[in-house]
């Protein structure tokens, strides 16, 4: 017995970290990013059929989730007509995960439209943005099962390629005290790095959230990189994704994404094109950084 159980210690420890403290599934995530990248949701610009197929899925992965929400069917309409010269309305789909210790908030965002079509060339927008958008519904899978200590909500908006419609609406119409928010996390374009990297950007506003990004940086095999919030010399991302309008309000932001490659904005965006490594590793970094987050907020 003493040698079966010292060959089975010995296994568990002779297994790669990420065997043993991976959180996110694989599997299902990419299940998830390659559904939402498909050519049947024909790019899921806001008000299209194929928008809309993306708005269901997602909706019912938070009913199978059993996951509460503020609004009805988890869906925050929100007309486009105040911005747009078009007809129709956009969806924010809302999930919640009420926090066993505190009232505050952790706000976790990400778009889940795209452009469409053009003529005969759909543009599937696998990193942009349905990485993000898989990413969201993998990570609320996870605090449903693993109550955080602070509240989550999880916002997959809707019309953000249009000016960030879908986050102008939610903060307009924010389902609490926008006072209770106490992070926002936006994760837009995550899938796929040339040189391994992913960007934290926001740290130059709000330092008090670097030193946990920087603990978890430190366990994960690709490299996290600050900056592109508007530094001497920097690109600046503070307001380009659906971050923007909860930072011009003061509440704070980390936003998680990678720089535009050669098929940002291009047909070409799809999901074979994806790096499922890079993707899975990036997953577990935000989601290792919110956990550090949740355990150290006050």
């Amino acid at each position: 017995m003493k040698t079966i159980t010292s060959f089975i210690l010995l296994f568990f420890c002779c297994l790669p970290f990420h065997s043993r403290s991976q959180k996110i599934d694989t599997r299902v995530l990419i299940e998830d990013i390659q559904f939402l990248s498909s050519d049947q949701l024909e790019g899921r610009s806001a008000t299209t059929e194929g928008n809309q197929k993306a708005a269901s899925y997602i909706k019912e992965r938070f009913k199978d989730l059993d996951l509460s929400s503020q609004f009805p069917d988890y869906t925050q309409s929100f007309s486009l007509n105040e911005d747009l010269d078009q007809e129709g309305h956009g969806e924010n789909i809302i999930g919640f995960v009420p926090g066993f210790a505190s009232s505050k908030i952790i706000l976790i965002m990400a778009h889940y439209d795209h452009l469409g079509t053009k003529g005969k060339d759909i543009y599937n927008g696998a990193d942009d943005n349905a990485s993000g958008t898989a990413a969201l519904l993998n990570m609320a899978a996870y605090f449903k099962e693993n109550r955080p200590l602070h509240s989550i909500l999880f916002a997959a908006t809707d019309a953000e390629e249009e000016g960030l419609l879908g986050a102008k609406a939610l903060l307009k119409d924010f389902p609490f005290p926008l006072n209770q928010i106490q992070l926002v996390v936006n994760m837009d374009m995550i899938s796929r790095s040339e040189d391994n990297t992913l960007y934290a950007v926001g740290t130059r506003f709000y330092p008090q959230f670097k030193p946990f990004l920087e603990k978890s940086g430190k366990k994960s095999a690709i490299q996290l990189v600050f900056g592109n919030d508007g530094g001497k010399g920097e690109l600046d991302w503070t307001n380009a994704s659906d971050h923007g309008p909860f930072h011009k309000k003061g509440i704070p932001f980390i936003y998680f994404g990678v720089p535009d490659h050669k098929d940002y904005h291009k047909p070409t965006d799809t999901f074979k094109n994806i790096d499922q490594t890079f993707y899975t590793q990036a997953c577990e970094l935000i989601l290792n950084s919110i956990l550090e987050i949740d355990a150290a907020l006050e």
